[in-house]
């Protein structure tokens, strides 16, 4: 296994609650009260919508896709939810130190080093709210890859402190059947002070429509029989995964990193309130700095090929 690589569950599409749009030549987010589920291809109107979009929304209330059933890939929830405070540098879009809290593990001149995590409303490293909490859910939509997962990443407070305790308390009620359990993505909203009585929109997980706990229960043992019998090895998984997620500093590759930046930590100082996070705005002046890279890499690689296959 190469090392400094971290091995991710793979990824066939992402989830999201809102979307980047250009106005006034600045991406800025734009709130959604609803899931859009895209593939891992983009074209010049940003990313293109899952196959799986469409299904689904052709069942959904008015068009609307406020639920998405799935099951998770493991049945240790920080496997599913990895949630850390990141600070990301503004220049070239490379983590400088992700945290938990207790411990970070911080970028330096001398290399990486492990040191204590006051949290960023104490830590000076952290001071102009650069440093966020940042979260990846991974999930099983449909059974056509019983490995593939689609990603739904946050900075919300909101839908990080759901899920964790929604992961913890569907493990503990199932006996450890988490990775069995039929459940759903869900669409929730509130409205706060901070929001000036605005909804504000974040992801919460349940058992499906028309399920109760009691019957999802039964349903995750019957599927962990069905497992056993036929030599699903579910232990030896999660720890293939851990032993993955464990092999690099950082778990975000560097094509990743331009897309996470701008999605989530955007160099200006204005701040637009976005589904169930806090936003800034990029200008397109600003955008390149972090594509560049990723862009002369991908045409890089085309020569390579164009120059192989001569």
């Amino acid at each position: 296994m190469i090392k400094g690589l971290a091995i991710t569950p793979p990824v066939l599409g992402r989830i999201s609650i809102g979307k980047l749009v250009e106005k006034n030549d600045k991406l800025l987010p734009q709130k959604d009260d609803q899931f859009t589920i895209t593939s891992q291809v983009q074209n010049k109107d940003g990313w293109v919508n899952h196959p799986l979009d469409e299904e689904f929304r052709k069942t959904s209330t008015n068009g609307k896709l406020r639920s998405i059933p799935v099951r998770m890939l493991f049945n240790d929830p920080d496997l599913n939810l990895r949630a850390e405070y990141s600070l990301f540098d503004k220049k070239n879009g490379r983590p400088i130190c992700v945290g938990n809290g207790e411990t970070c593990r911080r970028n330096t001149e001398t290399g990486i080093e492990i040191l204590p995590c006051p949290s960023p409303d104490h830590c000076p490293l952290a001071q102009g709210g650069q440093c966020k909490p940042y979260g990846r859910l991974n999930v099983k939509i449909g059974d056509d890859d019983e490995l593939g997962t689609f990603i739904f990443r946050t900075t919300g407070y909101n839908s990080i402190r759901t899920l964790a305790a929604r992961l913890q308390y569907y493990q503990a009620v199932s006996g450890n059947l988490l990775a069995c359990l039929p459940l759903q993505l869900k669409i929730r909203s509130k409205s706060t002070t901070q929001s000036h009585r605005t909804p504000i929109y974040y992801v919460d997980l349940t058992v499906r429509d028309g399920t109760t706990l009691e019957q999802a229960i039964v349903e995750a043992k019957t599927i962990e029989q069905q497992r056993l019998e036929c030599g699903y090895d579910q232990v030896a998984l999660d720890e293939a995964a851990k032993i993955g997620f464990a092999n690099a500093t950082f778990e975000d590759s560097e094509d990743e990193i331009p897309d996470v930046v701008e999605e989530f930590y955007a160099e200006n100082a204005e701040v637009v309130t976005s589904s169930d996070q806090v936003v800034q705005p990029i200008t397109q002046s600003k955008r390149p700095s972090l594509k560049v890279s990723l862009k002369q890499k991908l045409e890089n690689k085309a020569v390579g090929l164009s120059d192989s296959a001569d």
